[in-house]
């Protein structure tokens, strides 16, 4: 339902800004701009799905190797302990809890191409263990909020885009969107255990989550010691070689089960094409809400708004040309890539708004894209609470990433 209630919301606010400006303003074009917006939008929104389609076949073709090999079952076995904690509803050998690991370690390492493919085959697979088809689980919610948290150790795109603009120390935003991400989903976590009623204080938790911290702090301790240049290929090449021998992993544990690798990846792929084909009403509806707001001025009203309020209390408002990026990235990841380089572009590449940008864009991820995509691939017309713990998150890393930004920045 809330996901009803937000397209209706995004709808009715866009129809309202546009009239408003048309009379307060004159503005003629507001109009026609509005409703080019929707037919954009919508071809944005098949494009995208077309464009998911080679990768989704890709890589559940893989993930079908990879289940019918075992591999999946040796990494539920690794996070086993934690993930049967704040995934209680799962069965222990449930395939899903390995597409879960793998999902969240292809975001972790900044690679959005094989996570949303793993992601959307993840989503299935809880579905199946779902007594009420359109209406998600606890389990479906907690891995969403999780995915839409956006937990990224290394934002290879990012520090790519810095090199590409000539930043000084294109890794320099490195430290504080780590801090802003993980603390960030960690936040997503205790909201979504609150609703649950999941004991966070669990020993098993609490050491999964502390090993987490000091396997963070070790990885920056090593790339704050290394020449920037030198950490942006480092942890391209780390990233990439980690997915290659997963895939190549997959392949010689089939061979060794002597299990058929083509026929599995066929019979994986054609689960991906299905899957690609079902997203895109739901993608069109959400992008079209979204763009239409987008073209209305509601984003620049909010934008302004905040700042209005900022600066009547007689706070810094240097943080405000970058804002619109943390407030597009919930809605659009090309929309807040695209203002994070405008941001980059206008402000200076290595200026405070131009680092904040930075960590707003990497610190957390497309809620309302990753809501549509992820529960319209199984059906899932009622969301229950998803979105409110989803945008606590989004909120609270965009508070955090203000904070840390004027900590390291300044």
């Amino acid at each position: 339902m809330a996901l009803n209630y937000v397209w209706v919301f995004f709808f009715i606010a866009a129809y309202v800004i546009a009239i408003a400006r048309w009379i307060m303003d004159g503005d003629v074009s507001i109009i026609p701009a509005v409703i080019n917006s929707t037919f954009d939008n919508a071809k944005v929104a098949f494009e995208i799905s077309i464009g998911l389609t080679g990768v989704m076949t890709l890589w559940l073709g893989l993930m079908k190797i990879g289940e019918r090999a075992g591999f999946i079952n040796i990494l539920s076995k690794l996070i086993g302990p934690f993930f049967v904690r704040i995934f209680p509803q799962i069965p222990k050998d449930h395939p899903a809890l390995g597409s879960i690991m793998m999902n969240y370690s292809a975001n972790m390492l900044g690679l959005d191409n094989a996570a949303t493919p793993l992601g959307l085959k993840a989503m299935s697979e809880l579905q199946e263990l779902n007594p009420t088809k359109e209406t998600a689980t606890n389990a479906q919610i907690m891995f969403l909020v999780l995915n839409t948290a956006g937990f990224t150790i290394i934002p290879i795109s990012i520090i790519a885009y810095r090199t590409q603009m000539k930043a000084a120390v294109p890794t320099d935003i490195f430290l504080p969107l780590l801090i802003a991400t993980y603390a960030a989903t960690t936040i997503g976590l205790i909201v979504v255990a609150i609703y649950q009623k999941i004991n966070l204080f669990d020993k098993v938790i609490l050491a999964y989550l502390m090993g987490l911290v000091g396997v963070l702090a070790a990885m920056v301790y090593l790339f704050k010691s290394m020449p920037s240049e030198e950490m942006n290929r480092i942890s391209g090449i780390v990233a990439n070689l980690i997915i290659f021998t997963i895939i190549v992993g997959f392949i010689v544990m089939a061979l060794i089960k002597k299990i058929n690798v083509y026929e599995s990846f066929i019979e994986g792929a054609k689960e991906g094409f299905t899957t690609s084909v079902k997203i895109i009403p739901y993608l069109v509806a959400m992008l079209v809400a979204i763009g239409v707001f987008r073209a209305a001025g509601g984003m620049d009203l909010v934008t302004n708004l905040i700042s209005a309020a900022i600066s009547y209390t007689g706070l810094n408002t240097d943080f405000v040309p970058a804002l619109p990026t943390g407030l597009m990235k919930p809605f659009s990841g090309s929309g807040a890539r695209g203002l994070m380089l405008d941001c980059m572009k206008t402000s200076g590449v290595d200026s405070f708004a131009g680092k904040l940008a930075c960590t707003f864009n990497g610190s957390s991820d497309t809620t309302f894209y990753i809501l549509a995509l992820y529960f319209g691939s199984v059906g899932i017309k009622n969301t229950r609470y998803a979105l409110v713990p989803a945008l606590i998150a989004d909120v609270a890393s965009i508070i955090l990433s203000i904070l840390l930004a004027y900590l390291f920045f300044r």
